[in-house]
Parts: C-alpha cells; structure tokens; sequence
C-alpha cells in the first residue's frame, strides 16, 4: 500500500542503506487506476499479439520497475540541499508556516524529501496512462532517473562511472509485460520461462523488434514506389516490419479465400423466408439478396433415451437467446410437430424471456431435457453417450451482417452443406491433458485430442492459414534478398541471424501467432454472447470451458472471430513495441538457470495452484508447432509444452494436493 511520506521522517529512517522509491512510498491509487483502464484496451495493446493467462497489467510492470530502480529521496538528501534555489524557495514556505523558523534543519530536510518524493510520484502518475505508451519525452525523463539512481550507486560503490547498467531478468516472463516494460525504459531486458509459447511471445516482444528496428519493409508493394517516395519515408522502430506484416497477412487471407472461401457462402434471402418477416420486409431485403455470415450457430445432440424416438438427437442448449439488446431482442423458438423439432426465428420480445433463457436446459451443469418426450437427459448420461462418439451437433441459426446491423436467420439446407462439405485432411493429435481441471471438459465429453475440439470446417481452415506460413516465409526471404538492406547472413533467427533468412523468420512468427488468435476464435468451444452479440472466444475465462451451443464464426467476414479483425488488432498491438535496445527471450527452468551476478531480478510467479499454464498452452502450441516447426526447430521441438517442472502445485502432476505442495516447496 502506499506510505505517505510523513509517515516515517527522514530523520529516524535507518541508513543502513539506500531505500528505493517502492521501498518508502508509491502512488498506489493511480497505479491501481490505470491497471483496471487497461483491462478495457483492445486496440493497440501488445496482449493483441498472443493470448497468454494473468497476464500483468503493463502499468503495474512500468511502475513497480520504476520505482524499484529510482532512489528514494531520503537517500540523496545531501543532492536536494545542495540545490540552493529549492532550499531557499522550501525554507520561506516553511518560515510562513505556525512553527516558523523553530527546528527549521530537520522540518527542512523533510520538506525537500517531501517534495522530490512527490515529484517522482507525479512522474509515475505519468508513466502508468495508456496514452502515454509511446510518449518519448516521457520516457526519456523516466531513464533519466534511472540513470542518476545508478550513477550514485557506482560512486558509493567506488566503480567507474560509465559502468553499464545490469540487464532485467523475469524468470516467469509468461506474457512478458514485465521484460518488455523493462525494454522501454532503457534496460537491457532478458526473459526466461519454462513454457515455449510464454518463450515466443516475449521473443516477439522484446527480442525480434530491435533487430530490425529502422529497416523499410520488402515487400512487393512497398518495392514498387519509386525512388523518390522511398527516400521521402522515414521507417522508426519497428514500423518496416509491421508493414510486412500487415501485407503478408492480408496477401494469405485473400490466398486462404481462393483456397476455401467455397465453405463460407453468403446466406442467400427467399422470397418465402421475407414473407414471414415483418423486419426484413421493413428494412427493405429481396428475395435473392446475399448477406455475409458473421456465425453460424450450433447446439450439441444427444440420442434421446426414450424408447420410443428410437435413437433421435435432441438439442443441448443452454439458452435461446440471440439478441438481447434493447428494442433489438432475438431468440431462437424450438417447433415440436409429429416427433420432430426445428428452430425457428423470432424478433422482439418475448412471452416468456425465463423460458428463452433456459434453453433445454433442467437445472446446473450437463443437464437437460428431451425437447420431444421431457426425458430427463443427465449428466452422466450426456457424458457416456459423448465418450461413446454419439454425441452430435444441429444448425440452430445464422447470423449475418445486414445493412442496419446484424440479422437472425434460420438455418438452411445450403448452409449446412457448405458445412459438411468441409473434408480436413489433419488436426492436432496430441492427448489432451485429462485430469487437469483446467482443459478436463475436453475428454469429459467425447474430445481426447487436441483435434476434436475443432469442427471440421475449422480444422480445414485452420491447416489452410497454418500450410501458408512457409510459402510466405519463402516470399519474405527472397523480398529481403532483393531489397539489399539485410546483411547477406543466412543464419536463422534461432542461430541469431541478422539477414533475410532470420526476417523471413521473424514476419513467420507474428503471422503463426495470428492463427493462434483465430484458433482461439475457431474452435467449438466458442460462445455466442447475446447481450452483445458477439462472439465469445476459446479463453473468455482462464480455462476451457464446455459451450453445449457453440458459435462458429466467419473467418472471412470482418466482424469479431475473423481473421481480418485479428489482423488488424495484432498490426496496432506490433506498432506499440518500443523496438530498442538489447533483449534476449529464452526457454529456461528458473529453478536452474543461471544467472549472472548483479542481475536485477523483477518477476511475478505463477500463481500457485491456480492456472494450469502449461495444459492450457497445449491449445496454442500444437498449432505453433505445425506453423513454425521448420522454421524454429529448437522452440518448436518438444511434442507438447513441458508440464512435470512447472512451479504450480498442481495435484495431478504429483498424486495429491499435499505432495503438490511439497514439490513447490522443494523447487
């Protein structure tokens, strides 16, 4: 919490050492302000980059870096008497107050404290604001105080002033907030982990930025300007490399479209379907109009127990509910007819909104009922029939980017078509890690393998984005070769090559993170969110949790799920890296590592039994894998993430809950 600085005067403070700034006092309030803002940004934010669990706020890493480098003013007394036109200033402050001159040495000291304490406090207020990310003046102040901090521990130290300062160490860099916060207040920043998606993540962060930092891209567009243009254009930072992200990734979309854009056909509207809808006849549609799907709609089935239906799915769903928006209200309506059941649309408000948002559910958890006979359908029956390979899935609705917004269409036969058309020809094999609460939903319903939590359209579309990621890594390498600004190094990126070949690496990387992120949006684990309606992704908690009526998104559309609206997200995430400075990104057990002598150590651990990270990394690593297992062999070369030596007391890595314990205590 903070301490204020009158808390505890300078004068009875032990001088045993230097204290640092978060040692005394820090402006809690504002640090705390700014980190709860930050959860609401979406664009521009490097978490944009890759998805990662508890990811540290970057106002928090910026801050508590700060403030544990920079001095405590009470340490530097000396500096702030010596400076005599503050003291005098300080001094007449002090003499119009009711003690006046009485004990004004002390009260002196105190004030000046008290005033350079605020001063790096106002400093701090500044830093922790999201728009001052990018804010150079800013930050070259905020170094200039990490400077003078160290250039008085080199004098107490009696060392040589030009003496550079030690670099930053996050051993549990996870999201890598900490090391990249680092990096932009001018430290050497190094990051370790034991995971090797945390592992490329801060790779992409902190390492690969300032290796290319200046360059101009090499792609064809940017080539073909002439002379005269290319000379009037600046390339900061990263910005060079951002670009050839940015062109490679909208050049394998529009290849991924000609591949299968088949499987994604527009919803076209029917004359009969219009005639039944008062609000696509007042916004004016026609019969043969085609509107793009943003999602498609499903609900998971069961056969039914009841004797007498033989054998027939029925629906799990959790709620009928499309839209919940004011005076935009949607639900889909079951239609029971002669043993039967379809799904029909409904715009406006319900009879009964309770009965929409039950869905077919009985009561909490894999419950549910029969839509046809009532039977109840339980928990552990929904379990057997899903491990048994019965359970399966029925289009509920469709959803669709009209002209005043999003419409709610039923399901049709050729849109279910183009759904089953889809044929993948791989998926993720790997086992599912089963007793980890984390990802256990998977195989606890019918879904052992990394795979199956994937639908077969998204699994194709998936392999397709994956497959181009080496035809682009061939295209940025000889666009490199070309454009003579590389050195002729044909080292990878692994081998700390500098040249075209360690480029074509790098674009690879930021383009196999956006399959991650549409993987995370492409999965039958995705929720639709009525109240918004938008998509819900894999992760909209730290665990995987099972959507018994799943959203299926466009990946061709431009909405929320897409990989256009993941590609522009990731592009502004990339421009916010600060691109300088040195910085090393490794795979390392923290308990082993070494770890040079007067390293500054900054981290914050895993939590200590409550995410399983490296189970739920597996969802991403599989992929990461197929994409970039050619071009980074030693990050890519495990089967799945290493799980015994991670510092979580997880219960089913050691046999129960006290051994768990007892490993954490050992490592």
């Amino acid at each position: 919490s903070t301490v204020p600085a009158e808390a505890e005067p300078s004068h009875v403070m032990s001088t045993s050492y230097p204290k640092k700034l978060i040692e005394v006092s820090i402006p809690l309030k504002e640090i705390n302000e700014a980190c709860a803002r930050e959860k609401s940004i979406r664009h521009g934010h490097p978490s944009t980059l890759h998805l990662w669990w508890a990811r540290r706020p970057l106002a928090a890493a910026r801050a508590v870096l700060f403030c544990q480098l920079v001095d405590d003013p009470s340490g530097y007394v000396d500096e702030l008497m010596a400076d005599k036109g503050m003291k005098k200033v300080t001094e007449q402050e002090l003499l119009m107050e009711p003690e006046g001159d009485a004990d004004l040495s002390p009260r002196l000291q105190d004030r000046l404290i008290e005033k350079e304490r605020e001063r790096l406090h106002d400093l701090v207020r500044k830093l922790v604001v999201w728009e001052n990310t990018n804010n150079e003046h800013l930050f070259k102040n905020a170094r200039k105080e990490i400077e003078k901090s160290w250039q008085r521990h080199l004098r107490r130290e009696a060392k040589a002033l030009d003496t550079p300062m030690p670099p930053v160490l996050d051993p549990f860099a996870g999201g890598g907030a900490i090391p990249l916060e680092a990096q932009r207040l001018g430290l050497e920043a190094h990051a370790s982990d034991l995971n090797p998606v945390a592992v490329l993540i801060n790779k992409a962060m902190i390492e690969v930025p300032p290796k290319f930092a200046g360059q101009p891209p090499v792609n064809p567009e940017w080539q073909s300007k002439s002379k005269e243009e290319k000379a009037a254009t600046t390339w900061k930072a990263a910005q060079g490399l951002t670009e050839d992200v940015r062109y490679y990734g909208q050049w394998m979309r529009d290849e991924a479209q000609k591949r299968i854009g088949r499987l994604y056909p527009p919803y076209t509207l029917s004359q009969e379907l219009i005639d039944s809808r008062a609000d696509l006849q007042k916004a004016g549609y026609k019969a043969g109009d085609e509107l793009t799907v943003i999602a498609w709609l499903w609900a998971r089935t069961v056969p039914t127990p009841n004797p007498a239906l033989q054998g027939k799915h029925v629906p799990l769903v959790s709620s009928f509910w499309l839209s919940k928006k004011k005076s935009k209200e949607a639900y889909v309506e079951p239609v029971v007819q002669n043993g039967e059941y379809s799904f029909g649309i409904c715009v406006g408000k319900p009879e009964d909104p309770k009965k929409v948002g039950e869905g077919t559910k009985a009561s909490r958890g894999a419950n549910f009922t029969c839509i046809l006979s009532g039977v109840p359908l339980d928990a552990g029956y929904i379990r057997d029939k899903a491990c048994s390979g019965a359970m399966g899935a029925t289009m509920m609705a469709v959803v669709a980017e009209g002209t005043r917004g999003r419409v709610f269409l039923p399901a049709c036969a050729a849109q279910e078509e183009a759904a089953s058309s889809a044929q993948p020809t791989w998926k993720p094999d790997q086992m599912v890690t089963n007793p980890c609460h984390d990802v256990d939903r998977l195989p606890m319903y019918g879904m052992p393998t990394w795979g199956d939590a994937f639908t077969p359209r998204q699994l194709v579309a998936l392999t397709t984005f994956s497959d181009l990621i080496p035809e682009i890594h061939t295209m940025v390498k000889e666009g490199a070769l070309g454009s003579g600004h590389l050195p002729q190094d044909e080292s990878s990126l692994e081998q700390e090559g500098k040249g075209a070949t360690a480029y074509g690496d790098t674009v690879a990387l930021y383009l196999a993170f956006q399959v991650d992120q549409l993987a995370n949006h492409q999965s039958s684990m995705c929720g639709w969110n009525s109240p918004n309606t938008q998509m819900r992704n894999t992760f909209a908690r730290q665990a995987i949790v099972m959507n018994w009526d799943y959203a299926e998104s466009n990946v061709f559309c431009e909405s929320s799920g897409s990989f256009a609206n993941i590609h522009e997200r990731s592009i502004k995430g990339m421009a916010t890296l600060p691109a300088s400075g040195a910085a090393i990104a490794a795979q390392a057990n923290a308990s082993t590592r070494p770890i040079s002598n007067g390293t500054i150590i900054s981290s914050d651990p895993p939590y200590y039994d409550n995410i399983g990270y490296a189970d739920l990394s597996d969802f991403f690593y599989v992929w990461l894998r197929r994409s970039l297992q050619r071009i980074f062999p030693i990050s890519t070369g495990s089967i799945l993430v290493p799980k015994q030596e991670e510092l979580i007391a997880s219960p089913y890595r050691h046999g129960s809950k006290a051994e768990a314990e007892l490993s954490i205590v050992r490592n």
